[in-house]
């Protein structure tokens, strides 16, 4: 009997394996490409993180902490912020979230569940769109910045919803117009407002308009003598400061106003940079006071030694000593990260 594994009895249709491909002889194993072993992990690799700023400060005339907490990611592209106050009750008032960008921000109050948007964006060199929209309320304000020629700028505000015509205002080198429209009595009117300024004799004058008020003030400045008459019309209000540096560490500023006979004197000494020790008096309020600061008075915190500063004041009223006050603030920032 023949075998029925012979060839020649194997069905021709009957289906069998496709045969293997030949590998030429030619080619080694060596010779096959062979993907690149994966690098091992770098031990040091690890994700930024994130600077957390931690600053508090006390007011012993509120009896108030205020706290803020600032968190910067993204390599310093977003800022994230949380502020709120602590009182001695426990409550926790004012509570607000804050998520900032340079071209979006998001205030949150979390007691008001109301929520305030800020947004601008740039439309070439000199094109500038801002707005402002209150979630709560439903208002808001849209404007467009223009830089025009030497220094000029021109910008349009609109409330959002719209009330009249668009706010506009010119700003100039020498100072800046305002245009928009007011409501008097039982129509609208078209105000003007600006400043303007200018040398005159060694000195700065300025001109103010604002309400059909007109403030006019000179400002006279060298290195040892400051001198800053002003009048208001057409109320005719007139008053005058003046400055006297005797050193670079010892300054005297002396205010009178000539309508009300009121007058305000200040004496201020600085040692370095982070301590100043201020001294005056309030002639309106007949009131004295003394205070000590320790750290820049108009720095920042994380400028001022040990990133604190702090201020001591003793307030004397002249009709009541007994009832003198002492009073201080402290500010502290701790930075984590």
């Amino acid at each position: 009997m023949a075998d029925s594994s012979s060839p020649s009895l194997q069905n021709p249709n009957s289906s069998s394996p496709p045969p293997l491909p030949l590998i030429n002889p030619k080619n080694s194993i060596e010779d096959l490409e062979v993907p690149p072993p994966l690098p091992p992990p770098n031990p040091n690799f690890s994700l930024p993180i994130p600077a957390i700023r931690v600053t508090s400060e006390f007011d012993s005339d509120s009896s108030v902490f205020f706290h803020k907490i600032s968190c910067k990611f993204f390599d310093r592209l977003a800022k994230f912020k949380l502020s709120f106050q602590n009182r001695r009750d426990g409550k926790i008032p004012d509570a607000q979230l804050g998520f900032i960008t340079k071209y979006l921000s998001v205030l949150y109050d979390i007691e008001e569940r109301n929520a305030l948007l800020k947004g601008s964006f740039d439309v070439g060199p000199k094109l500038q769109f801002r707005a402002v929209h209150d979630v709560k309320a439903k208002q808001g304000e849209m404007a467009m910045v223009a830089s025009l020629a030497d220094s000029y700028k021109l910008e349009l505000a609109s409330d959002v919803p719209s009330t009249g015509l668009p706010r506009a205002t010119l700003k100039f080198p020498l100072g800046e117009v305002t245009l928009q429209e007011k409501d008097e009595e039982v129509k609208r009117i078209l105000s003007i407002n600006g400043i303007v300024k200018g040398q005159l004799l060694n000195g700065v004058c300025t001109a103010s308009y604002s309400d059909n008020d007109l403030n006019l003030r000179y400002s006279y400045k060298d290195e040892h003598m400051s001198f800053i008459p002003s009048i208001s019309l057409p109320s005719n209000v007139v008053s005058f400061a003046f400055k006297r540096r005797f050193s670079p560490s010892d300054k005297l500023s002396y205010w009178y106003h000539f309508n009300s006979s009121d007058w305000s004197t200040v004496y201020k000494h600085t040692v370095g940079k982070d301590l100043k020790f201020k001294a005056g008096y309030d002639s309106e309020v007949r009131l004295g006071w003394a205070s000590l600061w320790v750290g820049d008075e108009g720095g920042k915190a994380k400028e001022a030694p040990m990133k604190m500063k702090v201020q001591f004041m003793l307030q004397v009223p002249q009709d009541d000593i007994s009832s003198s006050v002492f009073l201080f603030r402290v500010k502290k920032r701790w930075d984590l990260f």
